[in-house]
């Protein structure tokens, strides 16, 4: 699809992906990307920081240092390109423990961001995409078994949309992918679906979307995030999607949205919902007075430019 509202590079997102901002930037361009959104991390506590942060000696301040210059380049690029590509400049929460909600408050009152993606990337304050033995560290707080888990880090889902309503709700059914079993339906679990079913109210009550996210394809599963069961209930809620690569470097830019086009067509979202900027009163969130949820229908996004150009049918 010619949007993507989930992002990262390796130049403020080091260790966790590759690739200048700028050479992702243009990248999109000759992609034919019509909207490309920026969302590289937020700062966390360090007794928060991943492995490989440790060890390459991060600290709180520099984390902060990093946004810093992340949204100055952002929006030098943005100014650059400003003729080429529609460019919003986001971050993705990591939604932890109750300081998160401190520290997300903190990075939007430093920098003008036009929208944040809502992520819950840890259960119980442990990893849970990171690796396998952390997702089973996990599991082990939770009682021992993937229901468990999938309870609990649906609870925290909820309680990170309670607080923060973000405009976009990033790879909703994460937690499936360091699971036994990730092509499992949700419904099996009683407990767990009827969770689900709850913070789908939730989301589709103050307006969120929900992002299509093709990582999971990259990743060795047959659906996108989140999965046709959840996206046919979030639809019946009236609710609305946007479309992520979640892109962590060059050659993840655009990657899987052939397989996401039928999928999409099969699941029967006919309306796809991208952000954009502008004035006037029709701001999504009184947060980000410019930031605009517009829409083109899904025969109108087929005949965008992305589609046409060589090789965009096994990009």
């Amino acid at each position: 699809m010619p949007f993507t509202h989930h992002s990262h590079s390796g130049q403020f997102c080091p260790g966790h992906a590759k690739d200048g901002l700028e050479e992702i930037i243009q990248l999109a361009i000759a992609k034919k990307f019509h909207t490309f959104c920026l969302t590289e991390h937020m700062p966390r506590h360090e007794e928060d920081f991943y492995p490989e942060e440790i060890e390459a000696g991060n600290t709180e301040a520099g984390h902060v240092a990093n946004e810093a210059a992340y949204f100055a380049e952002a929006t030098r690029l943005r100014t650059k390109y400003a003729d080429q590509i529609k460019i919003l400049i986001g971050f993705e929460i990591d939604w932890i423990r109750p300081t998160s909600r401190l520290l997300i408050e903190e990075s939007l009152a430093r920098h003008p961001f036009e929208f944040f993606m809502g992520s819950v990337h840890h259960t119980l304050t442990v990893p849970i995409d990171y690796d396998r033995a952390l997702y089973e560290k996990a599991r082990d707080l939770a009682g021992g078994t993937d229901e468990q888990l999938f309870e609990a880090y649906f609870d925290e889902q909820l309680d990170m949309l309670q607080q923060v309503k973000p405009v976009v709700v990033g790879h909703f059914d994460l937690i499936r992918l360091k699971s036994d079993d990730p092509e499992r339906s949700f419904t099996e679990y009683p407990r767990v679906w009827a969770k689900i079913l709850r913070n789908l109210d939730y989301v589709a009550g103050y307006g969120g979307l929900l992002e299509l996210n093709s990582a999971a394809l990259r990743k060795g599963m047959s659906e996108p995030y989140p999965k046709a069961e959840i996206c046919k209930e979030f639809l019946a809620r009236g609710g609305r999607f946007c479309l992520s690569d979640d892109s962590h470097g060059l050659e993840q830019v655009g990657l899987n949205f052939h397989r996401v086009l039928p999928f999409m067509e099969q699941v029967g979202i006919s309306t796809v919902h991208y952000l954009e900027l502008g004035e006037g009163d029709a701001a999504v969130d009184q947060r980000f007075p410019r930031t605009q949820i517009q829409s083109v229908t899904l025969a109108e996004m087929k005949a965008m430019a992305f589609w046409t150009q060589d090789g965009a049918t096994t990009q």
